[in-house]
């Protein structure tokens, strides 16, 4: 009786057992993989610093008819020399410059490009730069704008480019913001017999931008000397100041364009 009641123990014992293996198998923990004692720790991905927005790095140089071709508000990189300043000032701390730029195949405006006092200084009409910024359209007129600038060997002064056969005419806009030159033009009546008005409406005074219609044929077209470009006590501006209705002139400038072109005017010469 006993070894039948030992036999009873020893296979009630051997149930438990392959019972416990059988649970085992069904709810064993997942046991993370192993590392190779050599592997190397994981390391954060790195993101790259993001270039600011008015500084596109290591981009070629684009030509002129490339630039042109370049959508709005893409970046573009060009290579010109500064040909006249329109001005300088700081904005949010930092400097800016407005510039008239040109090499031998087209012309840049650039607007409120970043650049410090000191290289405004050193900024002589024919400085070549580099210029990396993006291209933007206002009222027309096309330009550089969040642009940095990089004084660089090199050097080019632009002679006017004659349009007197394109006067009033869409061309013109084939010449846009280079130095160009009218021949034989007339003074027209500004309103109440005046030959220049301060501001375009006429509301300003002395020191603001002067305003003053030009005809040749049939056509008038309205120039503009810009007082950041050319201030009150700079030639052109005494000149215009001086003009009469009915005077023949000619007039150099640089071919800007709002809603049209509008020259900025830099020198008036009365024939």
């Amino acid at each position: 009786m006993k070894n039948l009641k030992k036999l009873a123990m020893v296979l009630m014992s051997m149930l438990l057992v392959f019972a416990l293996i059988g649970c085992g198998d069904d709810k064993a923990p997942e046991q993370p993989a192993e590392t190779p004692a050599d592997a190397p720790a994981e390391q954060p991905v790195e993101t790259p610093a993001e270039e600011p927005a008015d500084a596109p790095a290591d981009a070629a140089v684009m030509s002129y008819d490339e630039f042109m071709a370049a959508e709005l508000d893409t970046p573009v990189t060009v290579e010109t020399y500064v040909q006249a300043k329109q001005s300088w000032w700081e904005k949010d701390g930092k400097g800016v410059a407005t510039l008239y730029t040109q090499n031998e195949d087209g012309a840049y405006f650039l607007y409120n490009a970043a650049c410090s006092k000191e290289d405004y200084d050193k900024l002589a009409v024919g400085t070549k730069i580099l210029v990396n910024g993006f291209k933007a359209e206002w009222s027309g007129e096309v330009e550089i704008v969040d642009a940095t600038i990089e004084i660089v060997d090199g050097s080019y002064v632009a002679k006017p480019v004659d349009l007197t056969d394109s006067f009033g005419s869409e061309d013109l806009i084939k010449n846009q913001n280079q130095l160009v030159a009218f021949k034989g033009l007339t003074v027209a009546d500004k309103g109440e017999g005046a030959a220049f008005a301060y501001n375009y409406d006429g509301s300003g005074s002395d020191g603001d931008d002067l305003y003053f219609d030009v005809t040749l044929g049939d056509k008038t077209v309205t120039f503009v000397v810009e007082s950041y470009l050319c201030d009150k006590d700079s030639d052109v501006y005494n000149a215009v100041k001086n003009l009469k209705v009915g005077d023949t002139i000619d007039v150099e400038g640089f071919m800007y364009w709002y809603e049209g072109p509008q020259l900025h005017t830099t020198s008036v010469t009365v024939k």
